[in-house]
């Protein structure tokens, strides 16, 4: 069986959107997804767009993806890369497709002079976490992450 990673182009918008749906069905969150398809085509490959993303296939069909994009660090003084998201179906998982999409990112991040390469999971997902911490990942658990979003950032950007 062949993993592919390749970049995602606009025709994946749909089957980009079907992921994310499931990644946010296992993350208890479903009702959280609000973006649409041409949500997905308009911020991975409008103008202006900052996020890419990656399909992995096995076998040339579709199991997965990732959404990262790039941020700075002013104590290295270089970019980093931050992946969003990284999804495998179930049904794939445990086959080198995880792990191999991972390193594919390690190699974008490190052709791009990136410092870090950063993600986020949720406590509660061991496997993740054990999977990762395989890889030689470390948490950060001294820092604690902040968000503001919708009505509050709306709020708060007005005064």
């Amino acid at each position: 069986m062949t993993i592919e990673i390749r970049p995602a182009t606009p025709s994946d918008a749909p089957q980009i959107l079907a992921f994310i749906t499931e990644l946010a069905d296992f993350e208890k969150a479903r009702h959280e997804v609000i973006a649409s398809v041409a949500d997905i085509e308009r911020s991975l490959f409008g103008d202006g767009a900052t996020a890419h993303g990656l399909i992995c296939l096995r076998d040339g069909s579709p199991i997965g993806f990732a959404v990262f994009f790039f941020s700075y660090s002013t104590w290295l003084g270089s970019n980093c890369l931050y992946l969003e998201d990284l999804y495998i179906t179930p049904e794939q998982r445990g086959g080198g497709a995880g792990k191999t999409l991972l390193r594919h990112l390690a190699k974008i991040a490190c052709a791009n002079d990136c410092g870090r390469f950063e993600w986020s999971v949720l406590e509660w997902n061991t496997p993740a976490i054990e999977f990762y911490k395989s890889l030689g990942a470390q948490p950060q658990e001294e820092w604690v992450r902040y968000r503001m979003d919708g009505k509050v950032l709306r709020e708060f950007a007005e005064g």
